[in-house]
């Protein structure tokens, strides 16, 4: 699924998440950014020749923080669902 914001860093991150949780199986889909808060809904892929490569939340939610502090510091992620 295509993600978009008006946000060039946010934008950014999204893309760069939606490469990595794709590759094993998983989407991601923008639900939220109002007043510089992000929330992503995560959708867990499925690998079943490497379950332990499908990044779980608390590993997609870190990824996702670690990288809006690079691209677009003045956002934070208040969710992942």
């Amino acid at each position: 699924m295509t993600i978009n914001t008006n946000d060039a860093g946010v934008q950014t991150v999204l893309d760069n998440m939606e490469t990595i949780v794709a590759s094993e199986g998983g989407s991601l889909d923008l639900v939220s950014l109002d007043q510089n808060q992000l929330t992503v809904k995560y959708n867990k892929g499925v690998n079943e020749e490497c379950p332990e490569c499908v990044p779980d939340h608390d590993m997609v939610k870190m990824m996702i923080e670690n990288s809006l502090t690079i691209y677009a510091p003045h956002v934070s992620l208040s969710d992942l669902l």
